[in-house]
């Protein structure tokens, strides 16, 4: 009797204290996720796309429930710079900076200030001219479901139980691409991904004696960290905007042997089967 109250006073004093290493983990770059290496792993382009991209912004209107807080939002504000990482992670685009056009603008402003004045027959100095993007990268999260499903199991035997429950999310992104020449949409793509959270409870209630009671208690919870699967519904989009550019020969591999790797293969099968007409992606 006496080891079983050690025990749980014990297990009490562990489920109250932090680890030691909590608060001195070092920050480390951001994980990659299976469509991150799909995304890095793309073949080669023949030329490179230079992309404008003004935002991508959260267009969901969803916030935390309360008592998190009224004002923070369900998903990340930042979706512009995940997008801006994808596309260079792609190797498949050279994104050019217009987010933030005026502060660059202002910098070379104040440089070309500072520049010593040219002599009399000097050329005057001075930066070469911006880059003009051929297309815009548009779009953004366009919807967070919460509670698409929930569950729950347990089960208890002579006081030793086990119970766990889960929540599944869902995030949704939409990505197009523009021809800044015509204004015309050449792509569209909309990729879903879900966010997974779930909790295992064991527990122990005994009687270790006529009047002794013991009680012990455990537990853990995992919830999935909502901006990287928005990361990854947004890598994903960029490769099936790559895939279907291939198709429609917006753009083309820098070896056509390539088209029969199997990260494109992947994609090629999710788009012939997400295809109405049934057809099947190909490049002709």
């Amino acid at each position: 009797m006496r080891a079983l109250l050690l025990a749980g006073l014990l297990l009490c004093g562990c489920a109250s204290t932090p680890p030691a290493t909590a608060d001195k983990s070092a920050a480390v770059l951001t994980p990659a996720t299976p469509t991150s290496k799909n995304l890095r792993s793309l073949p080669l382009p023949k030329g490179k796309v230079l992309a404008a991209v003004y935002g991508f912004r959260d267009q969901t209107g969803q916030y935390k429930p309360a008592p998190d807080s009224s004002f923070s939002t369900s998903v990340t504000q930042g979706g512009g710079a995940i997008l801006i990482k994808a596309l260079k992670d792609s190797r498949w685009f050279t994104p050019v900076e217009r987010e933030n056009l005026q502060d660059l603008l202002t910098e070379r402003k104040i440089v070309r200030a500072l520049e010593p004045a040219p002599g009399k027959d000097a050329p005057p100095a001075g930066f070469p001219a911006l880059l003009a993007a051929s297309i815009l990268v548009e779009g953004g999260i366009t919807a967070y479901e919460s509670n698409v499903r929930t569950g729950g199991l347990a089960a208890r035997y002579l006081g030793i139980g086990l119970s766990t429950q889960y929540r599944v999310d869902q995030v949704t992104v939409n990505l197009r691409t523009v021809d800044i020449r015509g204004g015309q949409i050449l792509h569209s793509v909309s990729t879903t991904k879900t966010i997974y959270s779930y909790e295992i409870h064991p527990s122990v209630f005994k009687f270790v004696n006529f009047k002794d009671l013991v009680e012990l208690e455990g537990g853990m919870t995992r919830n999935e960290p909502a901006q990287l699967c928005v990361k990854e519904a947004i890598e994903a989009a960029v490769i099936h905007m790559i895939v279907e550019g291939l198709r429609d020969k917006s753009w083309s591999l820098k070896n056509e042997s390539d088209w029969n790797q199997p990260v494109l293969q992947e994609y090629i099968l999710q788009a012939s089967n997400d295809n109405p007409a049934g057809e099947p992606v190909k490049v002709q």
